[in-house]
């Protein structure tokens, strides 16, 4: 997300460098920030807007002894561009018994997987949710619903047959109340534009239910008219915030930056893949460090936390310590690594990279089609050989490569990268325990041996 604006702002940056911030190169500056905006679709208000801020701030700003100019831009365009998106998070009111949230949008702008990805959230929050499929009018939406929450272990209510989407909410509430559901997430109906006929219905659920929250759900890509279905549908329903699809998808980010400001109103969520998990609280600090090539360390930790399981890492830092990491063991440290994201996600969460987009795909594409490689190759061997590694000889390795449709070349290469990484784990877990002992630890005979061990493995992977 935002890699063409991210890219190019970075680049206007990297010229003042060194250089004071004169009226003439802030002015310079300005410009290509004005035309890094517009090109990345961000709706021109907004860009008058905060070039204006910028501008103002930066002739301002008083040169700091020993801080490189081009540093203070940085700051002045970062504080902005928080400011831009919001300022902080702002979380769901959930206070209701049960708290009521309305899902809003147009068709096609991922209302309904959106609603199935919010469950999915609330559930890991503690909470017990109850999706109600209110869209009566779209063929087989019901059934969608019904799909992603069986999916998702979330239970759906509906009501065979019956039109009057009024009923099936106040069903709902009242089946929450007996059943000890706390939250309750509508799935109202989209259309494929706004009618009369759609926001009728959708006043009527506003005003005779009064939801605590009220998100509509914005397709990142569709740029400039984003500001437009944001405007009409808070100028009817007074919205409590947003939640932006396809972040992942959209290298502009134009929408992200526009719909908070033109409407006033908060950016609560963002969808950032495909899976049902890939739903996400909105922080405009992390964005804007995002936005500005400076990773985003924090929800690249959080992620860490969520997805790896603590008991299972620390089994697998046993059997590193011991040398007896298996097939088997790679195979479960690449199904946490699929839950963690792809790679060029997590490639955007680091600071310091700089990666284009392209890039970042082709290496995500190749590291994906390694993964499955090494995947048919594992699943070719026998119970045994997965867990004991050093039993391998010739005539396995021709079997493998018999049963995978491998080259024999290419399955010695895999058993030596897979030998190569368990020596690194090896001497890495070495050398954290002797780091763990304390530093005199690296004069030790044992120390030097699992520094020297590490450094070596490190400079082969170089």
């Amino acid at each position: 997300m935002f890699d063409n604006l991210s890219d190019r702002l970075r680049d206007i940056i990297h010229k003042t460098r060194g250089q004071e911030l004169t009226q003439e190169n802030m002015q310079e500056a300005m410009r290509e920030i004005r035309r890094a905006l517009l090109e990345a679709d961000v709706n021109l208000r907004v860009v008058k807007a905060f070039i204006s801020a910028v501008k103002d701030k930066a002739e301002g700003e008083n040169v700091v002894q020993g801080v490189d100019p081009s540093q203070q831009l940085v700051k002045i365009v970062h504080d902005e561009l928080v400011n831009l998106l919001g300022k902080e998070l702002k979380p769901l009111d959930l206070s209701g018994h049960p708290s009521l949230i309305m899902m809003l949008g147009l068709q096609g702008s991922g209302k309904t997987t959106s609603s199935a990805k919010l469950a999915v959230k609330l559930k890991k929050e503690g909470k017990n949710p109850l999706l109600v499929a209110c869209d009566v009018y779209r063929p087989a939406a019901i059934s969608q619903l019904q799909t992603l929450g069986s999916e998702i272990g979330v239970e759906v209510f509906t009501i065979p047959d019956e039109k009057n989407v009024q009923n099936i909410v106040q069903g709902s509430i009242n089946y929450a109340k007996e059943k000890g559901f706390n939250v309750v997430i509508l799935d109202t109906a989209g259309r494929l534009q706004i009618d009369t006929d759609m926001m009728a219905e959708l006043l009527l659920i506003d005003r005779i239910f009064n939801p605590h929250e009220k998100l509509l759900v914005i397709d990142s890509m569709t740029g400039q008219e984003a500001v437009n279905v944001a405007e009409n549908f808070d100028a009817q329903l007074s919205l409590t915030g947003l939640v932006l699809t396809k972040l992942d998808g959209d290298s502009r980010g134009g929408a992200a930056l526009s719909v908070a400001y033109c409407t006033g109103k908060p950016v609560k969520l963002t969808g950032t893949g495909e899976k049902l998990n890939a739903l996400e609280d909105f922080y405009p600090e992390r964005m804007a460090t995002r936005i500005l090539g400076m990773g985003d360390i924090v929800s690249l930790v959080e992620r860490a936390q969520e997805v790896f399981d603590e008991k299972q890492a620390l089994e697998l830092e046993e059997k590193m310590r011991k040398s007896n990491f298996s097939y088997n063991d790679f195979l479960k440290m690449q199904k946490q690594m699929k839950m963690f994201g792809s790679m060029d996600q997590l490639l955007g969460m680091l600071p310091g990279i700089r990666i284009g987009k392209d890039d970042r795909q082709k290496l995500s594409h190749e590291s994906e089609k390694q993964f499955k490689k090494m995947e048919v190759f594992i699943q070719s061997m026998t119970p045994e050989e997965r867990e004991n590694p050093d039993i391998m000889n010739t005539s396995r390795k021709k079997r493998i490569a018999k049963g995978c449709g491998m080259d024999l070349a290419e399955v010695n290469q895999f058993i030596k990268q897979f030998e190569q990484m368990r020596m690194m784990m090896r001497g890495m877990s070495d050398f954290k325990n002797m780091m763990g002992k304390g530093l005199p630890g690296l004069n030790s005979k044992m120390g030097k041996h699992a520094l020297n061990k590490a450094m070596s493995m490190m400079r082969r992977f170089k």
